[in-house]
């Protein structure tokens, strides 16, 4: 399997980049002390979100239950009756992932689905001819998606069709944090600006907590399979470099948006290093983190020093072999992103 891998340092400051269901920021226990997360759907999300506003035309799937109006006006477009428009978009919502009885407010979906425009456009056009949504779904030619790039990285799963399902091209991990890691509360008081001089204390007081930590981040795609039948074979090579272009960037510079506002996160990574290998599966270099980075002088270059040493050592015992290896910032971004497509063939 011919792939690409990004292993990404990055030092975020005071932040909750990823909540809990108690509002914390999430964590993980590894090599024995409590680390800072990052879920990999929650930088998933900035990813798609990144890519889709660089190359719009390419990046244009959508993860919604709201799946009925979309439905319903192409069907209205393809001549049907508002009452057959009806039936058939509920129809075709309750082959592929059923529909909400419990919603009343109006039609939804049981669990999200990920689809985009030209699928929107093919389901109804075939509902339209034939009034079965199993046909409907079943015309529908993973090879034509040319507007769903989102897709074809980050996969889908239709229960029940299995040939709608798309096995992603790219996998992430959790980032970690490579040092331990403690949640913070920070208690806040707010001024209520209509009360008089005469009253005291504030408005409001309250807490939330943060923390803030250097992580480690992995991503990697399968490039053989981002020209098979069911990812992007209807574009062309020129546009699957332009596809995988925009995906790393998106995966190198996009952060979570969670509390942007009150807590401002944003950050570059201090270091990227790239690795393409002809063969073999990805892997991570997580493990350079397994003993907590410790250091009075910060993290970032022994989290550089670990990553760069585990990686040798892999290469040594493991005899790991690679036909691309660069860093950024040895080289930037630009240049890194040249030479990195160019193995999209």
């Amino acid at each position: 399997m011919r792939h690409l891998e990004l292993h990404i340092i990055q030092s975020v400051p005071v932040a909750c980049l990823n909540r809990d269901d108690l509002n914390s920021p999430k964590t993980a226990l590894f090599g024995g002390v409590q680390r800072a997360r990052v879920s990999s759907q929650s930088w998933k999300r900035a990813i798609r979100e990144y890519a889709k506003e660089k190359a719009p035309s390419y990046f244009k799937g959508e993860r919604t239950r709201l799946l009925y109006d979309p439905l319903y006006n192409a069907m209205i477009d393809n001549g049907l009756s508002e009452e057959d428009a009806d039936i058939g978009a509920k129809a075709l919502i309750d082959y592929l992932v059923k529909i909400d009885e419990k919603s009343k407010d109006r039609v939804k979906s049981t669990t999200l689905y990920f689809l985009s425009p030209l699928e929107i456009a093919t389901l109804s056009k075939e509902y339209a001819k034939t009034k079965d949504p199993k046909k409907a779904a079943k015309s529908i030619n993973a090879e034509a998606l040319c507007d769903a790039a989102d897709i074809s990285l980050f996969g889908r799963m239709v229960a029940n069709d299995p040939s709608l399902k798309v096995e992603g091209a790219a996998m992430f991990s959790h980032a970690l944090s490579t040092h331990k890691a403690d949640n913070e509360i920070d208690f806040f008081a707010a001024v209520d600006d209509l009360q008089s001089d005469e009253e005291a204390g504030a408005g409001m007081t309250s807490t939330q907590e943060f923390n803030s930590a250097t992580y480690y981040r992995f991503m990697a795609i399968n490039l053989d399979m981002l020209a098979d039948s069911c990812h992007l074979a209807a574009l062309s090579v020129d546009e699957r470099k332009l596809v995988v272009r925009t995906f790393i960037e998106a995966t190198i510079m996009a952060m979570p948006g969670a509390r942007k506002n009150a807590m401002n996160a944003n950050t570059l990574p201090a270091y990227v290093l790239g690795i393409v290998r002809s063969n073999g599966h990805p892997i991570q270099l997580v493990n350079a983190f397994e003993k907590p980075v410790w250091s009075k002088e910060g993290y970032l270059a022994k989290s550089i020093q670990a990553l760069k040493e585990e990686y040798a050592r892999q290469k040594d015992i493991w005899g790991i072999k690679d036909i691309y290896t660069k860093a950024i910032p040895e080289v930037s971004l630009q240049q890194f992103l040249d030479e990195v497509v160019s193995y999209v063939i």
